[in-house]
């Protein structure tokens, strides 16, 4: 008995699929031919909006090849899952097909097909088309706006969205009520979307106050858009109370509040939130979450937690994924255990690109970069393209150890092999590189040359060569770029200070300090944090609020004296104040790192690793110290400044005083 009713077509589909387990397209093909009318165009559309809404969009297209071949003609039921299925696919070519198809049977005009087909022309990249399409709509409905809308917000076009979102409002104020143009929860999370492209604070204001007035402040897809949307604009306070202030929580919004944290740097709040949602239960956690942690643990460099994080990826089966399991490599890179992420990612069946990147940033941040490359040339070998970023991972791994001759070769390659333009992050690994070499002049030349116009990050490069360098005239001149473009930031000032102060010019450092304090500037603390049985110590210079400072200066004098007798000189160029060397002398020596550094090794037993983490660049002086620290009491200290790591062991460096 063939079954044309639609209705009966999915169930009997639906029921036989799960209850038999069947789960290949030929037994998808045995039950069609069994069961259903091919001669009915309602069976086929029936058949070719489930297997969209399964995702089996391939299926859904050849569902509707055949249907064609069969000379039956398609209504306007047919076309609009199959162009969503064109969507999802990405496939531009089939989708033309089918909006020829549609224009053939005159089902253009249908809103429906039209909004499918703007869709579609948008995922697809062809935004030209699909606007065209949009304005020919006579009558627009909320769907047809909102694909506009998200066409524009998903190629990167968020002024425009914004602009079209205000001619929705003029049109859904003309159009006497109709429920069919009304602004939707749908249409507010595309449009608050586009602020979290645009980033800007009171744009972000005016759209959150408009959903409220609609009242959609309970709705929870708009929520979790605006948590993003605050964070984006740097509103992270904001972005907390969304989220506290929320009724239902899905999964979705539990991560968008981990993420906002982690991508900010905020580790313990990021963590926190974390262990709330395990111990609230009401919502599993998932592949996403756990990403968002490890990236946390990345930026903490809380291994013990990582670890934790790991073992629970692989209880969930989840190491297949390939977003974690990069993850995983990258908390392992920044916790100081490369080997591990490289074990990590051997264990991975399948790799993109990023997971090659990953490695190949870890590697040269450990200023293994001949191992960084070897990655990069296995990468390519497996056939796998690298991106814009991982060349700024090769490049920077150069960078690390002063691989001059390679880096020019792959800066050189990305556009004549690669046709990858370079960007203002490659240029800025260049000029570090070549500055780092002391050829500052190059490293100016280079800029001046730019194809894009240099930012901070290329004239920092820059300015850190000649602190370096000790080149006052290119500081002079990268310092007032910096000025300009960055004028809150005041690590410019202090490195200026710097290459003053090394140049024994302390009337100009005097200068620097003024202009500083004119402009209510105040420099960071220096501080470095010891993770000891999974409890977090911060260390300031000087400090004398931990409840061990008295045993802490006592076991330093110790080193201290150690430290003369295998002929330690204390480096005092950090110090910029106009004092006496005696003066200067005490002040380096409770350096952050130094404290640190000895509570790490007062509080564990022989043979373990000290890991360190230092907010800023390590200072020559304790560079020095901690690697014969690192002979004398026999142990490995693994210490991660702002730029990269340090393995010190036996009295040297892993980054052989390159940095």
């Amino acid at each position: 008995m063939k079954i044309s009713n639609p209705t009966s077509v999915v169930i009997t589909f639906s029921w036989k699929i799960f209850r038999h387990n069947y789960s290949t397209n030929p037994n998808l093909t045995i039950l069609f031919n069994k069961y259903v009318d091919k001669t009915n165009v309602y069976s086929w559309n029936s058949i070719i909006a489930e297997l969209a809404r399964s995702g089996d969009s391939v299926e859904a297209l050849r569902a509707f090849s055949s249907m064609r071949k069969l000379s039956l003609k398609p209504n306007r039921s047919s076309f609009p899952c199959t162009i969503k299925s064109c969507s999802a696919l990405l496939d531009l070519q089939s989708g033309r097909q089918a909006h020829q198809q549609a224009l053939i049977f005159g089902y253009e005009p249908d809103l429906f097909v039209s909004s499918a087909l703007v869709d579609m022309y948008s995922k697809c990249g062809e935004l030209r088309d699909a606007r065209t399409l949009f304005d020919e709509i006579s009558q627009r409905n909320v769907v047809s706006w909102t694909s506009m809308i998200t066409g524009y917000v998903q190629n990167d076009d968020a002024h425009k969205a914004l602009l079209l979102f205000k001619e929705f409002l003029v049109e859904e104020s003309g159009s006497e009520g109709d429920g069919e143009v009304c602004v939707d929860p749908i249409a507010m999370v595309s449009v608050l979307s586009a602020c979290s492209r645009v980033s800007d604070k009171s744009v972000t204001e005016v759209i959150h106050g408009f959903s409220i007035k609609r009242g959609f402040e309970g709705d929870l897809g708009v929520n979790n858009t605006l948590m993003d949307a605050y964070a984006k604009c740097g509103e992270l306070g904001v972005s907390r109370k969304v989220f506290d202030g929320m009724d239902e929580r899905d999964v979705i919004s539990w991560n968008s509040i981990i993420a906002v944290y982690a991508q900010n740097g905020m580790s313990t709040e990021s963590m926190e939130i974390f262990i709330r949602m395990v111990k609230d239960g009401d919502v599993n956690y998932n592949a996403v979450t756990l990403s968002a942690v490890l990236l946390a643990c990345a930026h903490s460099g809380s291994q013990r937690l990582g670890k934790c994080i790991h073992n629970q990826v692989v209880k969930m089966g989840l190491e297949s994924d390939i977003y974690v399991a990069t993850s995983i490599i990258d908390m392992y890179c920044k916790c100081g255990k490369v080997e591990m992420a490289r074990k990590a990612f051997d264990r991975m069946r399948g790799k993109n690109v990023k997971s090659w990147s990953a490695l190949i940033a870890g590697y040269g941040m450990h200023g293994r970069a001949r191992e960084a490359l070897e990655v990069f040339y296995e990468m390519n070998k497996a056939g796998v393209r690298p991106n814009y970023i991982t060349f700024i991972s090769v490049l920077a791994a150069c960078g690390h150890t002063g691989l001059l001759k390679e880096g020019w070769h792959w800066f050189k390659a990305m556009s004549h092999e690669f046709n990858i333009e370079p960007g203002v992050e490659h240029y800025g690994c260049m000029v570090d590189l070549l500055g780092r070499a002391g050829r500052l002049n190059e490293a100016f030349e280079l800029i001046q040359g730019m194809n894009v116009k240099p930012d901070f990050v290329v004239w920092s490069a820059l300015l850190s060569a000649c602190r370096t360098h000790n080149n006052v005239e290119l500081g002079e001149i990268s310092a007032r770029k910096l000025f300009e473009l960055d004028p809150k930031n005041c690590g410019y000032y202090v490195l200026l200070s710097n290459i003053y102060a090394d140049a024994g010019r302390w009337e100009d450092v005097e200068r620097m300090r003024i202009l500083m304090k004119n402009r209510g500037l105040v420099k960071p603390p220096g501080f470095s944090l010891v993770d000891i049985k999974g409890r977090i110590h911060v260390f300031l210079v000087g400090d004398r609020e931990h409840p061990q400072h008295k045993e802490i200066y006592e076991y330093l004098e110790k080193l201290s004296m150690k430290l003369q007798e295998v002929g330690y000189i204390p480096d005092m160029t950090s110090v910029l104040h106009d004092v006496g060397n005696e003066e200067k002398e005490m002040i380096i020596r409770v350096h952050s790192e130094k404290l640190a550094v000895a509570f790490g090794i007062m509080n564990t037993v022989p043979g373990t690793t000290i890991q360190i983490i230092k907010n800023l660049r390590v200072c020559g002086d304790c560079h020095t110290a901690i690697k014969l620290i690192s002979k004398i009491v026999d142990r490995e200290i693994v210490v991660r400044d702002s730029k990269r790591f340090h393995h010190f062991r036996d009295g040297l460096c892993s980054c052989g005083d390159y940095w």
